[in-house]
């Protein structure tokens, strides 16, 4: 699962540098608790690719942010780069039948036919 990297966790004169701010795409603060103990990779875009391990500590306000503690700090150059998170086997299991589910749900949709594309396409009338 990939987030991007929000920004540093900081106060007002003081920035934690081992401290991230991540986003997941969770749209609340429950559904960001459910990521608490998922450990986090980031990788550098160098040719080196040197990977900066971390752990997803606690949820970030309640909008679906959540808190992660890295055993070295980033770069500046990550802020606004994307982070992956490492998911459990029974996580990983869980989204990808609800991907399943949802592309089967997708299919059976109908498509409509060109009678609905062009239902909006007619010419006003004139009074």
């Amino acid at each position: 699962m990939k987030g991007i990297v929000v920004q540093f966790r900081r106060g007002n004169r003081t920035v934690h540098e081992k401290h991230f701010i991540l986003s997941f795409g969770s749209k609340n603060r429950e559904e960001a608790s459910k990521l608490v103990g998922n450990k986090v990779v980031w990788t550098s875009p160098g040719k080196e690719k040197k990977k900066i391990k971390g752990k997803i500590s606690s949820a970030h306000g309640n909008k679906g942010m959540v808190r992660a503690i890295f055993e070295r700090g980033l770069p500046g150059q990550a802020l606004t780069t994307e982070i992956e998170m490492s998911l459990s086997h029974q996580e990983q299991e869980f989204l990808n039948a609800s991907r399943i589910e949802s592309s089967k749900f997708l299919k059976s949709k109908e498509s409509p036919g060109k009678e609905a594309e062009s239902e909006g396409t007619g010419e006003r009338r004139k009074k």
